[in-house]
């Protein structure tokens, strides 16, 4: 017999006593079976895309009810936790807060993207949480955090000799493998979209592995670009047709590598930039010193010497390459990860970078080029020779295969 039959018979005292324990009872009911077919949704999405299921209850244990005091960080997504699970393991947890300029959308993008992927240069997803509103991404802790950590304390002398030009060398090379299998080698063809110091994480032995892959995207193999009206990226590492057009590529996420590389040589962020001269960003720092033939001017002055002259060239140079205004002259990752592990190949001269301001030094200098009946092109192949060797061959085509 339905409520609204038993509510028909009369309204006496006596059929109210009945109704209210029915009414209670069926919302308890229902809220039962709603639960137990979200957890069961859940506990089978999870199991599609080869992620474990972490129980609600066990996380807010370990993490005492997400204690400010465990919180690592916070980021576009929401804050990070640091837990120890029962049998001692450690794991970093990120939360979507409700807050968060990203949603459901970009947890299920990182979610069926990360649980896909597998390489030493990728962090790795050991499974997700969907109880109770609650939204959360289980990682595996990495000790060193971040590497925009590194470049912000400038003046930790015990965080900057960690980060000698041996780990910084490691940590470029291994970002360049991590985005070749993003961009070539996976199963899964992927643009990340928001390559930047803070998606950079570091192991106990300091190795790179790239996270946060809420804004990433599939490359179809006809078809490696797109576009979209909601520019997400952070600002700085936008390749200039990403920022004006919403076009992304293979090349945009070159562009940010671009700039990292940068960063890590110089040990300046580009967001905080405080260079010298008239050079009113990071990009236009480094390509006014490279095309006086001055590069190394533009090292961290804390490594002192203490860094290998030919690498420190090599990756000003690839820097300088990636962030071309122009995407169609940025190389491939498969040609950047083979300037980096072979000396011997020889680098094309790069253009300007995007968004160069001609400071007053700059134009001084062109003004001395055109008195002495020389041409920038000129003074820029001889700073380029001066990197490489003579094998300058049909190598060059080959490595730029745009």
């Amino acid at each position: 017999m339905s409520l609204i039959k038993i509510l028909a018979f009369g309204s006496g005292k006596k059929n109210v006593a009945l109704v209210i324990p029915l009414v209670v009872l069926s919302a308890i009911f229902i809220c039962s079976w709603r639960r137990r077919t979200f957890l069961k949704v859940s506990r089978e999405e999870n199991k599609d895309i080869g992620a474990l299921y972490f129980d609600l209850g066990t996380l807010r244990a370990a993490t005492d009810d997400f204690c400010e005091t465990n919180k690592l960080g916070e980021g576009g997504f929401g804050p990070v936790y640091k837990e120890k699970l029962s049998d001692g393991q450690e794991i970093a947890v990120k939360r979507l807060s409700r807050s968060s300029q990203q949603g459901l959308p970009e947890l299920r993008n990182e979610i069926d993207f990360v649980a896909k992927l597998e390489h030493r240069n990728l962090v790795r997803l050991l499974g997700c949480c969907l109880e109770e509103k609650e939204k959360l991404l289980v990682y595996g802790f990495l000790p060193n955090t971040s590497l925009d950590k590194f470049l912000l304390d400038a003046t930790d002398p015990i965080k900057r000799g960690l980060l000698d030009w041996g780990k910084r060398y490691n940590i470029i090379e291994g970002i360049a493998r991590g985005l070749l299998y993003l961009h070539q080698d996976s199963r899964l063809k992927i643009i990340h979209r928001d390559l930047k110091a803070s998606n950079i994480l570091l192991d106990q032995h300091m190795n790179p592995k790239i996270s946060d892959f809420g804004l990433a995207k599939l490359s179809e193999s006809e078809k490696e670009h797109g576009s979209t009206s909601k520019i997400a990226e952070t600002n700085g590492y936008m390749a200039p047709e990403y920022a004006m057009q919403g076009y992304f590529s293979n090349k945009s996420d070159v562009f940010s590598f671009g700039v990292l590389i940068l960063e890590i040589a110089t040990g300046q962020r580009i967001s905080d930039f405080h260079g010298s001269g008239d050079s009113t960003n990071l990009l236009s720092f480094a390509w006014e010193h490279w095309s006086k033939g001055q590069a190394l001017e533009i090292m961290d002055h804390s490594l002192g010497e203490l860094y290998h002259r030919q690498e420190a060239l090599t990756c000003i140079h690839i820097g300088l390459l990636c962030t071309q205004e122009d995407m169609r002259k940025r190389p491939r990752m498969a040609s950047v990860v083979l300037m980096l592990s072979n000396h011997s190949v020889t680098l094309p001269t790069p253009s300007t970078p995007a968004y160069f301001v001609r400071g007053r030094t700059t134009i001084e200098s062109d003004e001395a080029l055109r008195t002495t009946n020389s041409t920038p092109s000129d003074s820029l192949t001889i700073c380029n020779m001066s990197i490489t060797d003579p094998l300058r061959n049909s190598m060059d085509i080959w490595i730029f295969d745009h």
